[in-house]
């Protein structure tokens, strides 16, 4: 083995000094080479980046080199260094190299340091996981470290898998590769995705995941955005149920230096249904039966998708019966045959029917039904007029109100019958042109009215339950269901009634006389004053025009006063009858009870009426007698006795004793006739009673 001379040993040190130098300089190059390199790649592609990172480099090499050669003209000539006839290499061990042998090794050495480029992607070794971070060796002096999160699945990350990864920066400030998985793995995928771009067609994607306003999809090994509003023609209740589907979809922008994919599914579907509606369109007739999916359900209908068009099944086109809402024969998402109705080619309003499916109910209704048949069915609605009765599927039947009872007053049908119930009926007419059914469930019993005259003949005195009141009368109930009418001129021979209640009150029995039945209207007419005899004939003789009665005050009117005669004769006394002055009102002058000298002026017994008048019986009265009756009975006026008196009374009273006897000795027929004058216009007409 050759030995190395002492003299070259500050030579070599020297050297090595020098080299070391060296070395130091290249690091701190690259290291701000590789800032300038992150800088540019936060703005530029993968392909500037690298033509930045030459153009650095040589530059960088170019002021290195005017710098060394700087040096070498302005520094003295360096002695020529001795030749080594050998050099002695030990290793740590102390073992001895000749030169072959270290030759050999360094170039093992450099063999196994990979030439590599910062924006490359390489291949490395998994030398470790930990719970943050994947160790990777891809043959440089240092490994590199790599979150553990740009992993899809880190659990499926095994020691001693070769992965490609993409080559961010040689070394950090602490000396370490800076790898990244996500990028290689989107860098080597970057040329196809963008081809298929391109080209518009379609790629496959998998739902990892749900992010805000969207899902992830993975396309090729990287993540892309799928909006919710792409997801699908209409919008998705539930994003997390699409996680781990398969879906075609088609990629509509794309930004590689932030590394964004944005795809849609929308398009894909609206493409294939655009494709299946012009094959549609042109295959589409009426009267065809095509099978859809019901796609939505409204209060009016149901819209079918028969395969990129969708049609109307109108509620009225899905049962021949009733039905209140679609939803009570289809549910979203079913398939159904539907019947093409009408087309139009130019808004390409489809209109389908279901009911079409099957045979009209209608045809020959009049021998499924006809007229007085007995049926039965089910009460399917309710309404004020009457009760809707399904006879079968898609026949429904009308009970009106009035054919429910022949003698019950039902004020509504929900009191005799509810939804759901089955009843028995009677067929009353058929109208097919309107599918109109008329049924009653009362010819389901004998009309009672048929023999009503047997039972309750013209005459015939009974005893009923007054059930209700009204201003004209009283209806009286003679059995269950069947009513009669006491009207209120029917209820006094004499007195004036007001209101039937003066008569009768609700819930007495009384007994009534049956004077007149109407079969037409159904009614019956009683009587309650023709259970006793007529009394007129009798009083036309009592209350004969001229004589004189006494009565008592019953009622007070603004017009006059009524006066009961006794015997429940009752009669009308004018307010020009009770006093000789102006009286408008004899409220607060005559009251209730009070009795009073009359006589009879006017008797009516068709209209059975009596006129009575007080000043009329004081004619033939002393005049000291009216004067009293007049004081008794002040009124508003301010004339004096004298001046209230007729012009005859009060003549005869002013002229002296011998006139007196004269006027006794004339014929008294003078004076009664010129009284009769004064109390005939005083006197209002008998109408105004």
């Amino acid at each position: 083995m050759a030995t190395a001379k002492k003299t070259t040993k500050p030579t070599i040190q020297k050297r090595s000094k020098r080299k070391a130098t060296s070395a130091k300089k290249t690091v701190k190059v690259k290291t701000k080479i590789t800032k300038d390199e992150v800088e540019i790649q936060d703005v530029t592609t993968a392909e500037e980046q690298q033509q930045q990172i030459e153009k650095v480099l040589t530059a960088r090499r170019m002021r290195v080199a005017e710098k060394a050669q700087t040096r070498a003209t302005e520094a003295p000539p360096m002695p020529p260094e001795p030749e080594v006839e050998a050099v002695k290499i030990t290793d740590v061990s102390g073992v001895v190299y000749d030169k072959a042998e270290y030759d050999s090794m360094v170039e093992m050495y450099d063999s196994t340091i990979k030439d590599i480029k910062e924006g490359e992607i390489v291949k490395g070794k998994v030398l470790g996981v930990t719970m943050n971070d994947v160790i990777v060796d891809v043959g440089f002096k240092s490994e590199g470290i790599i979150p553990i999160n740009e992993f899809p699945l880190p659990v499926n990350i095994s020691v001693g898998e070769e992965i490609e990864v993409y080559l961010e920066q040689i070394e950090d400030s602490n000396g370490q590769l800076i790898l990244s998985k996500k990028k290689a793995d989107f860098m080597r995928v970057w040329d196809r995705i963008r081809d298929v771009h391109d080209a518009g067609d379609t790629i496959e994607g998998n739902v990892t995941r749900r992010i805000k306003g969207g899902v992830v999809v993975d396309i090729m090994g990287v993540d892309a955005f799928l909006p919710g509003s792409q997801i699908s023609l209409r919008q998705v209740p539930d994003f997390d149920a699409l996680i781990g589907e398969e879906m075609t979809v088609k990629i509509i922008k794309l930004n590689k230096t932030r590394r964004n994919i944005v795809v849609s599914r929308r398009v894909v579907l609206e493409e294939e249904r655009e494709k299946m509606r012009s094959t549609l369109l042109n295959e589409i007739t009426v009267n065809q039966i095509r099978q859809g999916v019901v796609k939505n359900i409204t209060d009016f209908g149901v819209f079918i998708d028969l395969g990129g068009v969708d049609g109307l099944l109108h509620i009225t086109d899905m049962s021949w019966g009733r039905i209140r809402h679609p939803s009570e024969m289809v549910s979203l998402s079913d398939k159904i045959d539907v019947k093409i109705l009408d087309f139009d080619e130019k808004t390409s309003r489809i209109s389908l029917g279901l009911k079409q499916m099957t045979p009209y109910p209608w045809e020959n209704i009049e021998e499924k039904f006809p007229i007085g048949k007995k049926v039965k069915g089910k009460v399917v609605s309710i309404t004020d007029y009457g009760a809707f009765i399904e006879l079968e599927k898609g026949i429904e039947g009308l009970i009106h109100i009035s054919e429910m009872s022949w003698t019950q007053h039902i004020k509504h049908p929900s009191k005799i019958m509810n939804v759901g119930d089955v009843v028995d009926a009677v067929v009353l007419s058929v109208e097919k042109e309107n599918e109109k059914i008329s049924l009653g469930i009362k010819q389901m019993e004998p009309d009672p009215w048929g023999t009503i005259e047997n039972k309750y003949p013209i005459g015939k005195v009974i005893v009923g339950k007054v059930r209700n009141l009204t201003a004209f009368g009283a209806f009286v109930e003679l059995e269950e269901g069947i009513d009669g009418l006491v009207h209120i001129s029917d209820m006094s021979w004499t007195k004036r009634i007001q209101h039937p209640s003066e008569v009768m009150k609700k819930g007495d029995k009384v007994e009534v006389k049956v004077i007149k039945i109407d079969h037409e209207n159904r009614r019956i007419s009683l009587g309650y004053k023709q259970l006793t005899d007529d009394p007129w004939p009798e009083l036309a003789k009592k209350l004969a025009v001229g004589s004189e009665c006494l009565g008592s005050i019953s009622k007070v009117l603004d017009r006059g006063v009524i006066v009961d005669l006794g015997d429940d004769v009752e009669g009308f006394v004018p307010n020009a009858q009770l006093t000789t002055e102006e009286l408008s009102n004899p409220t607060g002058v005559f009251k209730e009870g009070e009795k009073l000298p009359l006589q009879v002026i006017e008797f009516d017994r068709n209209m059975h009426k009596v006129v009575l008048s007080v000043v009329a019986y004081y004619k033939k009265r002393e005049h000291a007698e009216f004067e009293k009756y007049m004081s008794s009975h002040p009124t508003t006026s301010n004339q004096s006795l004298a001046e209230a008196m007729p012009d005859a009374v009060r003549k005869v009273a002013e002229k002296p004793a011998e006139t007196e006897k004269k006027a006794e000795v004339a014929p008294a027929a003078e004076v009664e006739t010129s009284t009769e004058k004064t109390l005939s216009e005083d006197t209002p007409d008998e109408n105004k009673q």
